[in-house]
């Protein structure tokens, strides 16, 4: 990162926007993330994106095996600009880059004999993956997850909308996280990259003025 870039654009915030960043990124965390295999409805992986946010998961991953989408920033409501987006081809590919980074594969499903949401291990780095209502995760996501994971439900109906299990999940292993002696904070280093990235992502031509930059310090 350059440092006198990151300090020069800084100037363009106000103290408040640069305290806000701040206090925000105290709060993310990578220790949890989300994946969402082949959601074909718009508002639904919108408003996955925005329960990410709320509840302070950095990164949004997002299978697009079947169908290419793209954000509805209007249900987004701006947490495009603050939670990163991965895009993958395949659940597999997904799968394989996750390990990478040492997170466990946990599909959530009411299907099978599921680990409640209550009884979860957040000690755990981990991924959780969502499909569609109706079709739920594909075979190949159930065959390589490492765990599954359901919310406890006491009527007719046997599963919920994407958006809602993803919020209902999230604020529940979020919270026990927080309580637990995990550790899930950002390290110093990504909390830099994160307040350069949301730096830019603030200020209107950005590049622009970026180019001007650059251009001085060449004459």
């Amino acid at each position: 990162m350059n440092l006198q870039l990151f300090e020069y654009l800084q100037s363009y915030l106000t103290e408040h926007r640069k305290e806000l960043f701040k206090e925000v990124l105290e709060k993310r965390t990578q220790h949890f993330t989300v994946v969402t295999e082949d959601v074909y409805q718009l508002h639904n992986t919108s408003a996955v994106m925005r329960s990410c946010d709320v509840f302070g998961i950095q990164d949004l991953h997002v299978i697009e095996e079947r169908l290419g989408k793209r954000v509805d920033r209007e249900i987004a409501m701006g947490a495009q600009k603050w939670v990163n987006i991965h895009r993958y081809p395949s659940s597999q590919k997904c799968i394989q880059e996750l390990r990478k980074e040492g997170y466990q594969i946990i599909a959530t499903t009411p299907h099978n004999d599921s680990t409640l949401l209550h009884e979860f291990d957040v000690s755990q780095k981990s991924a959780f993956f969502f499909g569609t209502e109706k079709a739920g995760l594909s075979e190949a996501v159930m065959q390589e997850a490492d765990g599954f994971l359901k919310i406890p439900m006491y009527g007719f109906t046997e599963s919920l909308n994407i958006s809602v299990s993803a919020a209902i999940i999230l604020q529940e292993v979020v919270t026990r996280m927080r309580l637990e002696n995990v550790s899930w904070q950002l390290s110093e280093a990504k909390k830099m990259e994160l307040q350069f990235l949301w730096t830019k992502q603030s200020i209107k031509n950005v590049e622009k003025i970026i180019a001007r930059v650059q251009n001085e310090k060449k004459s």
